[in-house]
């Protein structure tokens, strides 16, 4: 069907989408159509660059080192690499799940795509015995120099697609709802803060024979039965149907998703009532069965892992920059009030174990268990000396050896005393969660200025908050961007008293 035959539709079958920023009636399928070359743009910008970058590695290469290069030959290596990039990133469907993708899930899925053009690369000329023409020292430059164009490629094409969709700019799906009125009112709701677009919604039928449909406020309009629903869904050319059914309705659901498989879209079944639960759940194989699994564990054994590599040899690196310190730091402690330098104290460590935490001494009490008290502006108990370390952090620098032993991590939630935890897990539901990965120096919560006093519910509702956006969000990159943030943000320093 043509944009213009759709635009001759009659009223009661033509769909309108409203655009977020004006309020103006929009055509649906425009926005979409847009999507669709946005993504061959972004698709052709990726294959170019690639090409341009293995390229231009090997030139360099040979021009800094070996003299002249042989250019038809690297040309054709460069183009080759660039379809292999563009054919894996097809293959994995990258391209089009920018739509749903976290920025950091969409530049992982390209290096990974890029680390197997080159596996398969390096192995073909291996099998191929051709090998000897190539120098291992331009590969690798080659694989850096694509790397680093492909997340420069992506990040840009995300900072511009993503925030398009997000305002409604740009459809990324078009889907017609099936339910009460009430129910699919609140379901396109929260999909419209996707970019996901609800071009029209039907009632639910009462049985096979009756089913209305919604066209707008009071517009109901009786139709004859299952066909003519289908007949109805098919010239708005909509991406999914989605049934909100009751419980009541499950098998009536079954028998509405066989008849509209008559169409090209994707058909949903949702439960009413269970959309929360639905949204944070994913269909999993799990040993012959299929189960729908709710949570899993933060980190898979690969990515805890890493994250262990990555906090021994930052650890020790920040040792040896802060050594120091280690020897000015006590000195001063001692001169200032008398007691011991280090103060152990036991708070929940990775599944709610129980760790001994340490710091440099700042206060004149060593409180602990039950008798712990959370430090509050003016605190008395606090020495002249401790008010610096506790606003510069530098009194969290001996945690690093608890890095090293393993019972905390470089990022993460920050520990807090035992009976603030109990207190705590009783009032907020997801307290505890915190705890599914090692507690942190710093982390995301602190960052951000949620640090400091907790001397009210909601105070701490928005540091947990911000500790499962941590959790359910993990990647490197991120580690990395709240050591840096915690180096230059002044909200680090908000509340540190």
């Amino acid at each position: 069907m043509t944009y213009a035959s759709f635009t001759n539709l009659p009223a009661s079958t033509k769909p309108q989408a409203r655009s977020v920023d004006s309020g103006r009636a929009v055509p649906a399928g425009i926005s979409r159509h847009h999507l669709a070359v946005l993504l061959i743009l972004s698709a052709s910008t990726e294959f170019l660059l690639v090409a341009l970058a293995a390229y231009s590695a090997a030139v360099l290469y040979h021009l800094i080192l070996q003299g002249s290069p042989d250019a038809p030959k690297y040309i054709q290596e460069s183009l080759l690499i660039a379809t292999l990039q563009l054919l894996a990133s097809l293959w994995l469907r990258q391209y089009s799940r920018i739509q749903t993708q976290p920025r950091h899930v969409f530049l992982w899925s390209g290096a990974s795509s890029v680390l197997f053009v080159f596996s398969f690369f390096i192995s073909t000329i291996f099998l191929l015995k051709i090998s000897d023409g190539f120098s291992r020292a331009v590969v690798i430059a080659q694989a850096v120099s694509v790397l680093f164009a492909v997340l420069c490629t992506r990040a840009v094409w995300f900072s511009v697609l993503q925030p398009a969709i997000a305002s409604g700019l740009i459809d990324a799906r078009r889907i017609i709802l099936i339910g009460s009125p009430g129910h699919c009112s609140q379901f396109a709701a929260r999909a419209l803060a996707t970019g996901i677009r609800t071009i029209r919604s039907f009632d639910f039928p009462a049985n096979p024979a009756g089913i209305s449909a919604v066209t707008g406020p009071g517009a109901v309009q009786a139709l004859p039965d299952i066909r003519q629903l289908v007949a109805n869904c098919r010239p708005l050319r909509a991406d999914d149907i989605v049934i909100l059914t009751s419980e009541q309705d499950v098998r009536s659901a079954l028998a509405l998703a066989s008849a509209l498989s008559d169409l090209p879209v994707d058909v949903h079944v949702v439960p009413v009532g269970s959309i929360d639960l639905m949204a944070v759940s994913r269909i999993t194989q799990f040993g012959n069965m299929v189960t729908m699994r709710i949570f899993q564990c933060p980190l898979n054994p690969f990515n805890r892992a890493l994250k262990r590599a990555f906090d021994v040899v930052a650890a020790i690196a920040c040792l040896a920059v802060v050594s120091p310190l280690f020897l000015i730091v006590p000195i001063a402690i001692k001169l200032d009030s008398r007691g011991p330098v280090l103060f152990r104290q036991t708070r929940h460590g990775y599944n709610n174990e129980p760790i001994r935490v340490l710091k440099f001494r700042t206060m004149t009490v060593m409180e602990d268990g039950d008798s712990f008290r959370p430090v509050v502006r003016h605190d008395p108990r606090v020495t002249r000396l401790g008010r610096f370390l506790r606003h510069s952090n530098i009194d969290e620098l001996p945690q690093l050896f608890n890095v090293l032993a393993g019972n905390m991590s470089l990022v993460g939630p920050r520990p807090h005393a035992t009976s603030q935890n109990e207190t705590f897990a009783e009032l907020i539901s997801s307290f505890s969660r915190r705890h599914n990965v090692k507690p942190g120096i710093t982390g995301w919560a602190q960052v951000n200025g949620y640090r400091g006093d907790t001397d009210t519910l909601e105070k701490m509702q928005r540091r947990v908050e911000h500790d499962l956006y941590y959790i359910d969000n993990w990647s490197l990159a991120l580690d990395l961007k709240i050591m840096i943030m915690t180096l230059i943000s002044r909200k680090v320093y908000w509340n540190a008293y």
